[in-house]
């Protein structure tokens, strides 16, 4: 048996310069964290006491003679394309599915880990994150950029370039006192409702009619860097609610009229800047609240569910591995 931990991962700056149409062109670069909230994924070879071959256990549970007639995409194609056969998956997670948080790519990262230790292999953070990216977005056909693949692959708070189909992972060299200044006032909640990221990107207008804000928004990143590693976190804040405003005239799905309601509720509260966390639509709010003010935005935000959290270091990692004893079908 096998389980792998996958952080979740929360994007500051550059959400959607990661994707491929644009990156190619005009080059992209993101700013993220992983931080302490994960998902878990068990797999192990079925024992040979059952009609069915495999199992999988997620938001339902799935069990098949043949991997090709499972309904979930994500495990359907990776189990195909390592050859995995006869096995029992389950998936727990901290926070919801469909949240803005890299849900999914942290579920494909962690699978692809527990699927190479089954094999008796161990992948690397960048073997799991191309990987990941192919099998969203080559096999299952999902529309989305690399960031979150990366982020839940590599961990750490970074800043990812990507360049002609390519990228590199530059960890950021933050002071520890500046970090937890910044870290302290982060604030997150959950709107109380979720959407497919991958359906806010269809839906959103495509790359050639956004090309002036998403520029706009990569040009942010250097901003971003800048404050993180010698100026005043407090900047990080307004700048957040910079590349918010850019955001949002990416695509009218992007924000909803509940969602812009919190947003002002916080500022006038005394957040100094947020964003909607991934692709739009829903899931949750984060904002950068000066120490003296929390309690106020706390307040304000009370019909929401407040995440407290910290950042991390640690990518997808195996945490527990025991040695099975059955004889599997041939």
């Amino acid at each position: 048996m096998i389980i792998a931990k996958t952080p979740f991962r929360m994007s500051f700056f550059g959400g959607g310069t990661d994707m491929p149409e644009f990156f190619n062109r005009f080059g992209g670069s993101v700013i993220s964290t992983s931080f302490d909230k994960y998902c878990y994924t068990t797999v192990r070879h079925l024992p040979p006491f059952f009609d069915y071959h495999s199992e999988v256990a997620y938001s339902k549970i799935e069990r098949v003679t043949e991997s090709a007639d499972l309904e979930h995409p994500l495990v359907r194609n990776a189990m195909k394309y390592l050859d995995i056969r006869d096995i029992r998956l389950t998936y727990e997670a901290d926070l919801p599915a469909r949240s803005g948080l890299g849900t999914s790519s942290s579920f494909a990262v962690g699978m692809l880990n527990a699927f190479h230790r089954l094999k008796g292999k161990t992948a690397d953070s960048k073997q799991l994150a191309d990987e990941a990216i192919y099998v969203e977005r080559v096999l299952c056909g999902e529309a989305g950029g690399w960031q979150d693949q990366i982020a839940a692959a590599f961990g750490g708070f970074n800043r990812i370039n990507f360049s002609s189909d390519s990228y590199e992972v530059i960890p950021l060299d933050i002071a520890a006192e500046k970090k937890k200044k910044l870290n302290d006032n982060l604030m997150l909640f959950f709107t109380g409702f979720t959407r497919i990221s991958a359906d806010i990107q269809k839906e959103a207008k495509p790359v050639s009619e956004k090309e002036k804000e998403l520029c706009q928004m990569l040009a942010l990143v250097d901003d971003a860097q800048r404050i993180l590693t010698d100026g005043d976190p407090d900047d990080f804040g307004r700048l957040l609610d910079v590349t918010w405003k850019l955001k949002r005239q990416t695509g009218s799905n992007i924000s909803t009229s509940r969602i812009d309601m919190y947003y002002e509720k916080a500022l006038k509260a005394g957040a100094s800047g947020g964003k909607l966390l991934g692709a739009g639509g829903g899931g949750f709010l984060l904002f950068y609240v000066p120490r003296e003010r929390r309690k106020e935005v706390f307040d304000a935000m009370s019909d929401l569910l407040y995440i407290p959290f910290e950042f991390t270091d640690k990518g997808s990692e195996i945490i527990y591995e025991t040695a099975e004893t059955y004889s599997f079908r041939e």
